[in-house]
C-alpha cells in the first residue's frame, strides 16, 4: 500500500513509523506540514491510498480529510483531547496511559477511532517516554490501523459524547508556564520532578535564575544535598544542583528566554548556560566510577555482576560534548582495569547516542576549533572501544542512536539493540563525511555496497531492519523497562560460555593483522581529513545546517 506521512517534523516517531511502515511492505512518502507549502497540493500529488500523521502539530484541511483517510496519532487515551495531553498527564503523576490513532474530523482529536493501545508511564522525562512506552504503543496502534484499513471491512468507532452526569470526553488546554511554573518554598521534590519531567525537552519550564529568566530542561532527584528552597548548592557534570522545599533536583540544561527581536535561544549545559553568572559552588564530584546503587544523579555509572561489567552512561538528547566523552573515555579505561570478561557499554534506557554536541559547539567562540576537539575527543573513544582486546565488549541500544553515536556502538564485538530502537547510520544531512572510524567498522558489519546505500540514503533503519543488514548483532524484543536486565542475562550468559575465551584470545591476532594492513590510525587519518576541511570551511553547508538544527530553524537544502 502507498502511505503517505504526513508531519510538523521528521522526529523519532515519525521516523519509527516510516522505518517500520518500510519494514511491512509498504511504500512510503514523507510531506512535512511548512507553513510556506500546500498540505493539499502535497496530498494530491503523492494520491496515497491511506495519509497518517504521527506528529502533527496544526489540523489536517478539510478538503485532504474529505477526500483521503487520514489517521491521526494522538500520545493519549480515547477521550483525552488537546495538544499537551501527555504533558498534562505526566506533572499530574499519571502512571497508565495510551496511544490512540483516531480519523481526521473537523473537531481536533475527534474522529473516530481505529485503535487505542495502552501504555504505562514509568517515572521518566517526557521525550524519553514518547521515545519509549508511548512510540511502542503507537507502533501497536499504527500498525492494527493499517492492518484493518487494508481489510476494508473494518468501521472504525465513533467517541462517545458525554453522557449526563457520566464523564466524557475532554479537551484540555495547552499546558502553560503559569501551570509549569515551580513555586520553589513550596514545591516538594516529587512536585517539582513531575513538573520539569513534563517539560523536558520542549518547551521546559520558565524560571527566574540569578537574574536571568531561563527555561529548566531536565530533573533528578539528589538524595543528600539540602538547603534553602530555591538556593544553588552545587554542580556536578555540567549540571546545577537546586534546592526544593524537601529535598533538592539536579538540572543538566538551561535555554536563556528569547528576548524580543532577538535570535531562538537552545540548550546548553546548565553551567556553560550560566557562565559568569554562577557563584563559586562546591563540585559534588562522584567517584570516577559510581556504582549503580549510589543514592544519587550521575551521567554515568558503573556495576559489576559477576564476571560482567556494565558501564551506562546517559547524555541530554544523546548527544556527546569534548567534555563528555573525555569523562566516558576515562570511565571506560578504568572499567576495563576491572577483572570482568565481558564488558557491557550503553544506557538503561532511551538514547544510546547521537554523536557530537551540536548546541555545545554553536555556542563555541570558535565553532570550527570545538567541532574539531569534539570529533577528536569521540574518535579516542571509539578507537579505545575498537582495541579492547582482554575482553568481549557489547554495545547494549536501549534507545536510539546516530551518526557517531551509530558508530561507537558498531566499535563493539557485538550489538544488541531493543526493538523500538531507531537507527540513523548517516552524516549527510548534516553535511558531514563523519569519522568514528566508520569507513572500518560499517563495511565490517553490513559490506561496501550496504554502508555506501545506508550513507547515502540517508534513511532512518528499524531495529529489525539492521538485525537483518547485519548492522546489529541481536533484538531484544522486550519494552524498556526490561531492556536492561535481558542484556544483562545475555551478558552472563556470553561470559560463562567455553567460547569466550578463544574469541577474547582471538581479539588481539585479528587487531594485529589488521595494523599490517591498513592500521585503523589510517581510517582515522583519511576521516579526519575530510572533516578538518569541512569544519574549517565557512561555506561548507555543515555550519549552516548546524545552526539551523541548533535553532530548530528550517534548514537550507544541503548540497
Amino acid at each position: 500500500m502507498h502511505i503517505l506521512l504526513v508531519a510538523s517534523a521528521f522526529n523519532s516517531l515519525t521516523q519509527r513509523v516510516h522505518a517500520e511502515l518500510r519494514d511491512h511492505g509498504h511504500t512510503v512518502a514523507v510531506e512535512l506540514a511548512l507553513p510556506e507549502s500546500s498540505l493539499t497540493e502535497a496530498v494530491r500529488r503523492h494520491a496515497p491510498r491511506l495519509v497518517i500523521a504521527p506528529m502533527l502539530k496544526t489540523a489536517i484541511p478539510r478538503e485532504v480529510w474529505s477526500a483521503y483517510t487520514c489517521l491521526v496519532v494522538h500520545p493519549g487515551p480515547v477521550g483525552d483531547r488537546g495538544p499537551s495531553s501527555l504533558d498534562w498527564a505526566i506533572q499530574e503523576g499519571v502512571d497508565r496511559w495510551g496511544v490512540t490513532v483516531l480519523q481526521a474530523a473537523e473537531e481536533m482529536d475527534a474522529g473516530d477511532v481505529w485503535a487505542c493501545v495502552p501504555c504505562a508511564l514509568p517515572p521518566a522525562g517526557k521525550s524519553d517516554l514518547y521515545r519509549n512506552e508511548v512510540a511502542d504503543a503507537a507502533l501497536t496502534a499504527v500498525l492494527l490501523a493499517v492492518e484493518r484499513f487494508a481489510s476494508g471491512t473494518y468501521a472504525p468507532q465513533p467517541q462517545e459524547p458525554a453522557a449526563p452526569g457520566h464523564a466524557g470526553p475532554r479537551t484540555r488546554p495547552y499546558l502553560d508556564q503559569s501551570v509549569r511554573r515551580v513555586d520553589w518554598g513550596e514545591d516538594a521534590t516529587e512536585t517539582v520532578l513531575r513538573k520539569l519531567r513534563a517539560a523536558d525537552s520542549q518547551p521546559g519550564v520558565l524560571d527566574v535564575l540569578l537574574g536571568g529568566e531561563w527555561y529548566l530542561h531536565g530533573g533528578h532527584p539528589e538524595s543528600e544535598l539540602r538547603g534553602r528552597p530555591g538556593a544553588l548548592l552545587a554542580t556536578r557534570a555540567g549540571a546545577i544542583c537546586r534546592a526544593t522545599a524537601d529535598g533538592a533536583v539536579w538540572i543538566p540544561e538551561l535555554r536563556p528566554r528569547r528576548a524580543p527581536g532577538a535570535p531562538p535561544t537552545f540548550k546548553l549545559p546548565a553551567v556553560q548556560a550560566l557562565g559568569d553568572r554562577l557563584p563559586a559552588l562546591p563540585e559534588a564530584a562522584l567517584p570516577p566510577l559510581p556504582e549503580v546503587a549510589h543514592p544519587t544523579w550521575a551521567d554515568i555509572r558503573y556495576r559489576e555482576e559477576g564476571a560482567v561489567g556494565f558501564l551506562s552512561f546517559s547524555f541530554p538528547g544523546g548527544a556527546m560534548s569534548t567534555a563528555q566523552c573525555r569523562r566516558l573515555l576515562d570511565a571506560y579505561r578504568r572499567a576495563c582495569a576491572r577483572p570482568t570478561r565481558v564488558l557491557v557499554l550503553g544506557g538503561v534506557r532511551d538514547f544510546f547516542s547521537n554523536g557530537i554536541h551540536l548546541n555545545v559547539i554553536e555556542a563555541a567562540a570558535d565553532p570550527a576549533a570545538e567541532s574539531w576537539a569534539n570529533i577528536e575527543a569521540i574518535d579516542d573513544l571509539v578507537e579505545a572501544v575498537l582495541t579492547t582486546t582482554d575482553r568481549l565488549v557489547v554495545s547494549a541500544v536501549a534507545g536510539n542512536a546516530a551518526a557517531g553515536g551509530v558508530m561507537l556502538a558498531l566499535a563493539a564485538d557485538e550489538v544488541w539493540c531493543r526493538s523500538g530502537a531507531v537507527l540513523n547510520p548517516h552524516y549527510r544531512l548534516m553535511g558531514l563525511y563523519g569519522s568514528e572510524y566508520w569507513t572500518y567498522s560499517l563495511p565490517r558489519r553490513v559490506g561496501r555496497a550496504a554502508a555506501e546505500r545506508l550513507m547515502s540514503d540517508a534513511l532512518p533503519v528499524s531495529a529489525a531492519s539492521a538485525e537483518r543488514i547485519g548492522l546489529v548483532d541481536r533484538v531484544l524484543a522486550g519494552g524498556p523497562a526490561e531492556f536492561a536486565a535481558e542484556a544483562g542475562a545475555l551478558a552472563a550468559r556470553l561470559a560463562a560460555l567455553p567460547a569466550t575465551a578463544s574469541r577474547i584470545a582471538a581479539k588481539k591476532a585479528d587487531l594485529d593483522r589488521l595494523r599490517s594492513t591498513t592500521p585503523l590510525s589510517e581510517y582515522r587519518e583519511r576521516e579526519l581529513a575530510r572533516m578538518r576541511a569541512i569544519f574549517h570551511d565557512p561555506a561548507a553547508p555543515y555550519h549552516a545546517l548546524r545552526r539551523a538544527f541548533v535553532h530548530k530553524e528550517r534548514p537550507p537544502r544541503a548540497s
